[in-house]
């Protein structure tokens, strides 16, 4: 059987760890395949796709800046890229070309796996509202939050999340933060506040109940100062390494013929990897 051949496209795209993922997961399972990474520039994208098939190509990962463009792109799309307007994850179904986001499962699957439970809440404050936001948003509600506020300093940005996703979303000012933590059980941030070069705290955890967990997609560096201020209050946090893990499952899965797992020597290889390029 020819070698299975799945890659990632984005523009720039060396920074990608998904090789690592899954070239590790290759290893791990004896499969006979490839996955690389390809700098595609907007103007080339269209053509990219089209020739995935005659390139020998089972699919490939998305990342910015062509994940609308994917969207918009695709012949099929599954609910989650529907409801999130984005495709990170593109397969062949009988020759027909689809388009899946498994944002949103990446996202909800780090919680389950390091804060079990995490779903019991049903309020949750959301920073930030770009595009990682709608993808937090899709899996708070699949799991049954029914109250989500989104903080944003563009609050018209806030407001069309808002009216988006519907039912018991609402949209504030970052002013508003202290008053609305007081009774959330989990606080998301997909900000880029917290990241190396952009350090700040996009929130003030001092207010947050006993019971909350906080989490922050941000995972470079991998102990944001929200989650250091967060834990320094004796909070549950969660970083965002595996949010950027398990997103990686479904594809291997639908390329690669199995599911693979998420496992402590997997994260361990990225850290490894981080550290090095710090």
């Amino acid at each position: 059987m020819a070698e299975l051949k799945a890659f990632v496209c984005g523009h720039p795209i060396a920074h990608s760890r998904s090789p690592l993922i899954h070239s590790h997961w290759l290893k791990s399972y004896g499969i006979d395949g490839s996955y690389t990474a390809i700098d595609v520039a907007p103007t080339d994208f269209a053509a990219f796709l089209s020739g995935l098939a005659a390139a020998g190509l089972r699919g490939g990962n998305v990342t910015i800046p062509h994940k609308e463009a994917a969207f918009a792109a695709v012949q099929r799309r599954d609910e989650a890229a529907e409801q999130i307007g984005a495709v990170n994850t593109l397969w062949f179904e009988d020759g027909v070309l689809w388009g899946g986001n498994t944002d949103a499962y990446g996202f909800a699957a780090n919680l389950d796996h390091f804060a079990p439970g995490w779903a019991k809440g049903d309020v949750a404050v959301v920073l930030g509202a770009g595009g990682a936001s709608r993808a937090i948003i899709h899996a708070l509600k699949q799991r049954g939050f029914n109250d989500i506020r989104i903080v944003n300093r563009t609050v018209a940005r806030a407001e069309q999340l808002a009216d988006q996703f519907g039912t018991g979303i609402t949209a504030h000012p970052p002013a508003a933060t202290p008053e609305l933590l007081g009774d959330t059980s989990l606080l998301v941030n997909t900000t880029a506040l917290g990241m190396h070069g952009n350090e700040g705290l996009p929130a003030d955890p001092a207010g947050l109940p006993d019971h909350a967990i906080v989490t922050d997609i941000v995972y470079v560096p991998l102990e944001t100062p929200l989650l250091t201020a967060a834990k320094s209050r004796g909070l549950k946090t969660v970083d965002g390494l595996g949010m950027l893990l398990h997103q990686a499952v479904p594809g291997f899965e639908r390329w690669f013929g199995r599911r693979p797992e998420v496992t402590a020597e997997l994260r361990n290889l990225i850290v490894a990897n981080m550290d090095r390029k710090k």
